[in-house]
């Protein structure tokens, strides 16, 4: 079974062997996605914010209040660098005078945790239903297509798309709270 944020943090403040490993895996696409989405660095750039970011994460991990919180913790942690970086590269006149930040990261930021909220609750359904998603939303194939991959007729995959949507729905309801309109 997989971890919560807040054990694996748990697991980070002892020590245990892997730990620190596996919360940069969970972590790294989220930070880098910050750092390329919401403050658009290129990849030179991207990548020293990236590990500036969990150094300081490493560094700081005792000051973080609730173990909960790791995500949007993180998340301010590369604001942060990405606005210090921003401010290392620019005159100081210009940093003095502007908001280095991108009008737009919160907006951005709500994305990426509404990305990794479905992420999440696309991680606790069967192998089946994340295989089907997959194919169909994240690979735009063709009923025809995921019917031959699958070994499944054309018109059963409508009504597998539509249960495992059903059960996603459920699963990031159960997470989040009500799903919103999208009308």
């Amino acid at each position: 079974m997989e971890l919560t944020d807040a054990q694996l943090v748990r697991r980070c403040r002892n020590g245990e062997a892997g730990a620190w490993e596996a919360l940069v895996e969970r972590f790294s696409r989220y930070v880098y996605a910050i750092v390329v989405q919401a403050f658009r660095f290129r990849d030179h750039d991207a990548e020293d914010v990236f590990q500036d970011v969990f150094a300081r994460a490493y560094e700081r991990l005792d000051r973080l209040r609730d173990d909960e919180a790791i995500r949007p913790w993180l998340a301010q942690l590369t604001r942060n660098a990405c606005v210090d970086r921003l401010r290392s590269s620019s005159s100081r006149e210009e940093a003095a005078g502007d908001d280095l930040e991108p009008a737009d990261v919160d907006e951005t930021l709500a994305q990426l945790d509404e990305a990794l909220a479905v992420r999440d609750a696309l991680s606790h359904l069967s192998p089946d239903c994340r295989e089907i998603l997959d194919r169909f939303f994240a690979r735009d194939e063709s009923y025809r297509t995921i019917g031959e991959a699958l070994d499944l007729a054309s018109g059963t995959i409508a009504s597998r798309i539509s249960r495992c949507l059903d059960r996603l729905r459920e699963e990031y309801t159960g997470r989040k709270g009500p799903v919103r309109s999208s009308g």
